[in-house]
């Protein structure tokens, strides 16, 4: 039970912070700067990527035996483009505002590097559960990137913070394409040395865990194969 739990562990904590589509493998970079012009949009689309991952990689999963593998993409792609249509047709019917602001960057889900990479690297050799959670932690990974890029940018360059406005300072440089690469990169050199100094820690602590404390006799020396002839 407890091997269950680790392997579920890691897999969430690799679809979070490891493999971070859009912080550490810079993947879904259109839908990034294109959608981050605010919070609402961008915890939008990333909720929309997150329902298409979870979807797409469940259902791969379960035809992951039957589909050729000398037609696997055109299945994959196939399949999640149903899951966008889907998606699509539940969003102008239910939230037409979010549909509307979404724009072209809904339908371009279908070729996001994001969800057709973890199709081919991990839903298409994994069983279902482990795809399921490796859509879901994966796409909230991407969700929390999204939405903090896009606080960031609606707050200085609007003074708002979703959609609530909160101050009369505007930087009109964060809302446009220069700005969005500018907040992207900076976001990104950010999560790289935090999470480079979490792993140096971590490393560290594991290595005085494994030390001989200074109080503890050493371990006695192994006798050699000649002596024990002898």
């Amino acid at each position: 039970m407890n091997g269950k739990i680790k392997h579920y562990g890691k897999i969430a904590y690799d679809g979070l912070i490891t493999n971070n589509a859009t912080f550490k493998l810079v993947l879904g970079t259109c839908a990034t700067l294109g959608m981050s012009t605010s919070a609402v949009n961008s915890f939008g689309m990333g909720l929309s990527v997150t329902v298409v991952l979870l979807l797409s990689n469940v259902i791969i999963s379960l035809l992951r035996k039957v589909i050729p593998n000398t037609v696997r993409i055109p299945a994959f792609v196939v399949i999640i483009a149903t899951m966008v249509t889907l998606l699509r047709m539940v969003l102008e019917k239910y939230i037409p505002d979010l549909y509307d602001s979404m724009g072209v960057f809904l339908p371009l889900i279908v070729v996001n590097c994001v969800i057709l990479g973890r199709a081919e690297a991990f839903a298409s050799k994994q069983p279902v559960l482990d795809s399921a959670i490796d859509g879901i932690f994966t796409g909230l990974g991407l969700t929390c990137a999204l939405t903090v890029i896009g606080i960031i940018r609606e707050f200085l360059g609007s003074g708002s913070f979703f959609g609530i406005q909160v101050m009369d300072f505007k930087i009109g440089f964060f809302t446009n394409s220069a700005g969005a690469f500018f907040v992207y990169g900076i976001c990104i050199a950010l999560f790289v040395l935090i999470t480079d100094q979490a792993d140096k820690a971590r490393r560290a602590k594991q290595a005085r865990l494994l030390r001989v404390p200074a109080g503890d006799q050493p371990l006695p020396a192994v006798e050699s194969s000649a002596e024990e002839v002898k």
